[in-house]
Parts: structure tokens; C-alpha cells; sequence
């Protein structure tokens, strides 16, 4: 009873503070945050970018970087973490031109890129590396390159490599045994030659920290 009397005294509050719970319900959906395990698709190839304990037998004969076509493979797992000595609020939007690190959740290792060859193509050579604890060098860092003021989870970004500025792209080649099929992911030159966009695409997508603990994440299917 006090309600109704309450909501007719304020009918404005009241619908004003549920348009705003859901806008910021929504917006919050709408972001690729810090400490957020996604999947992450070329837009152009259709492949999530992926990775297994599989090394290459040449170049660095580190832990190799593919892309796969199915979209519930565990080793397509990412998380977002903050660059190599920078830090990042769990749950903050990522801005563009954030320097980031992805780190592939199955194996501990990061996104890495260095001045090898790769082994299909000959393009820049595109890893995983890291120890058990998911530290490596520098090599790990990549910026988001993206035309929004932050990554957005309905639009594509790109990665730049910071310490060689190499673009995270496919290659359009796929590799025999032992990981017959999947795509060849490397770095190119030039973010404007083909395969170089990238989409967020299902995970677990965390929300700031000061959120109740039923609000601190939304999940789609991952």
C-alpha cells in the first residue's frame, strides 16, 4: 500500500530509476572488460583464434597459434589481462588504444609475436609464450586498435604487436599433421590487407567489482 501511494507521488523517480538500471545493465553488456574469457574471431576467415600444446618445428619452436572453425573448442579460450607492467581495474571497459596481453586460458601462455618467419606463409611469426605463472617479456603486449572509444563487443577491432607493430591477421593457409585444418595466424605490415579484423565472440564478460556478487558477470555460451 505505501508503495502505490509512493509511486503515485513520484510516478517520475520511480520509472526514471528503472530506465536507468537497465541502461547501465545494458551498457555493461556492451564491453570487452579486464578480466574478461572470451573467444576472439576473425571476421573475414570466420576462424577463432586458438591455440594447444603443440609446438613449432621451426621458426621459435614455441607453443603455436592457430584458428579453428568450431566455435565450442576449450582451447579457444582467452582472457584479458593488462599489458607487461601496466595493470587494469577487473572489469573495466577496455578503451581503444589500451595496451593489452591475451593470455590462452588452457595453457597459461600469451599472444606473442617476434622477428621469425612464419611456417606456411612467411609472414611474421605469431606465438604463445610465457612460464607457469602466465609471465613472459614484452612480446606479449598488443594494443586494440578499434574506432570507438572502447572495444566493443559487436564490432571489430585490430591487434598491433607493440614491440614490432605487426597487425594479428590470418594468413588464409592451413596446416597438415599434426593440427590438420586449422588456420595459419601470423603478422602482417599493414592493418589494411585482408584478415586483419577480429570479434569478440562468446565468453564470460566480468563486470566492474563493486557490482553485487549475482551481477558480476554476464555469461554467454562458451
Amino acid at each position: 500500500m505505501v508503495f502505490v501511494k509512493l509511486f503515485h507521488v513520484f510516478p517520475i523517480v520511480f520509472l526514471f530509476i528503472i530506465c536507468i538500471s537497465k541502461i547501465s545493465k545494458a551498457s555493461r553488456a556492451e564491453f570487452v572488460t579486464c578480466g574478461t574469457m572470451l573467444k576472439i574471431m576473425n571476421t573475414d576467415l570466420r576462424l577463432r583464434l586458438h591455440s594447444h600444446d603443440v609446438k613449432y618445428g621451426s621458426g621459435s619452436g614455441q607453443q603455436s597459434i592457430t584458428a579453428v572453425d568450431v566455435s565450442d573448442d576449450h582451447n579457444s579460450h582467452w582472457l584479458v589481462r593488462p599489458a607487461m607492467g601496466e595493470t587494469c581495474k577487473r572489469g573495466s571497459p577496455i578503451k581503444c588504444n589500451t595496451n593489452i596481453r591475451l593470455q590462452h586460458v588452457a595453457t597459461k601462455k600469451n599472444l606473442h609475436s617476434h622477428y621469425f618467419s612464419s611456417p606456411l606463409s612467411g609472414n611474421q611469426e605469431v606465438s604463445a609464450y610465457g612460464d607457469d605463472g602466465g609471465e613472459g617479456d614484452s612480446g606479449d603486449n598488443w594494443t586494440v586498435v578499434c574506432n570507438n572509444d572502447y572495444w566493443r563487443r559487436d564490432s571489430p577491432v585490430k591487434l598491433r604487436h607493440i614491440d614490432t607493430a605487426a597487425y594479428l591477421a590470418g594468413s588464409g593457409r592451413t596446416f597438415g599433421s599434426p593440427i590438420s585444418g586449422q588456420g595459419e595466424i601470423v603478422g602482417v605490415t599493414s592493418q589494411y590487407v585482408a584478415y586483419t579484423d577480429w570479434q569478440a565472440m562468446e565468453g564470460l564478460f566480468v563486470h566492474p567489482s563493486d557490482l553485487l556478487p549475482h551481477q558480476a558477470a554476464i555469461h554467454t555460451e562458451l
